[in-house]
């Protein structure tokens, strides 16, 4: 269940019922009517600021009219449910993997879709973004050794759907990585051939910038805070409101989403701790295909 004050449903929800709307090409004014809710409270749902007007009533009111397919209607109707549920400001989010249903949204993609800027540090496994296909798959394997191969290559898919922000020259990229995360081999050697190859081709992008933190530097913050994504936003295209950023912590059992203000800054101390102890993008490059070398 959503923790109190998570702004992430709403937000999605009100994103998509933007592309809705556009889709059905409705104007806002047109689309306030149909509820009875003025443009301007129109405006605040699409920017996912208001939640009195996600009621289920509403919602379906707006799919009738834009001819929303009912799977699509049931994800509305999810988001609307979580948005309602979490209402307050503040706070953060938990979301474990087995409690989503089917006909749930996931938070990821919504955020990808979203964010101007992703600022990542990994400790043992490389970020989603820049891993090739082999890799997620020799970790899904081990993750879930169980899972027939139809749902790995449906998360593969979903998976190469994300690094698809990567072509956007407008979405900036700035990774730091362990050197333990270099060297963890999954897939065997000639898997890991390939991924650091790629890491080193990714990290060439005007927008991706992907530094190392070797193993001599000793006591840096990045070793106590852990692996952890900070996603930063555009203002909110009707209300030009500051749109909060957000930490995005993945564990084993579920996803950890944090919004308060005060928790997100010691984050961004810990990325400022990071760039001073990282190597620089060219050295970081000369490491990894060392690394590859067998150094």
């Amino acid at each position: 269940m959503p923790a109190e004050g998570s702004t992430i449903a709403r937000r999605a929800l009100g994103r998509q019922l933007e592309k809705l709307r556009k889709a059905a090409e409705f104007s806002q004014n047109r689309a306030a009517k149909i509820i009875g809710i003025s443009p301007q409270t129109m405006a605040r749902l699409e920017d996912g600021l208001s939640v009195p007007s996600t009621n289920d009533l509403y919602m379906n009111a707006l799919c009738d009219h834009y001819n929303v397919p009912d799977d699509q209607r049931r994800t509305i109707l999810a988001m609307a449910r979580e948005a309602r549920a979490s209402s307050r400001n503040g706070g953060g989010w938990w979301r474990a993997h087995m409690d989503r249903p089917a006909d749930d949204f996931d938070p990821r993609v919504f955020l990808d879709d979203a964010a101007l800027r992703l600022t990542a540090w990994h400790v043992i496994l490389l970020p989603e973004i820049v891993q090739t296909l082999d890799y997620q798959r020799a970790v899904a394997w081990t993750a879930c050794p169980n899972l027939p191969s139809r749902e790995i290559d449906e998360r593969l898919e979903r998976s190469a759907k994300r690094q698809g922000r990567l072509e956007d020259s407008a979405f900036a990229v700035e990774i730091f990585l362990s050197e333990a995360a270099v060297r963890e081999e999954w897939g065997g050697p000639a898997v890991m051939a390939e991924q650091r190859r790629h890491l080193i081709e990714i990290g060439e992008r005007s927008n991706v910038s992907i530094r190392l933190v070797p193993f001599e530097t000793r006591g840096h913050l990045g070793a106590l805070v852990g692996s952890f994504s900070l996603l930063e936003f555009p203002l909110l295209p009707h209300t030009r409101f500051v749109e909060r950023p957000i930490v995005h912590i993945e564990q084993y059992t579920g996803d950890l989403y944090l919004e308060r203000t005060a928790e997100v800054d010691r984050y961004k101390s810990a990325i400022t701790e990071l760039r001073r102890v990282a190597l620089s993008e060219s050295d970081s490059a000369a490491r990894i295909l060392a690394i590859s070398d067998g150094s």
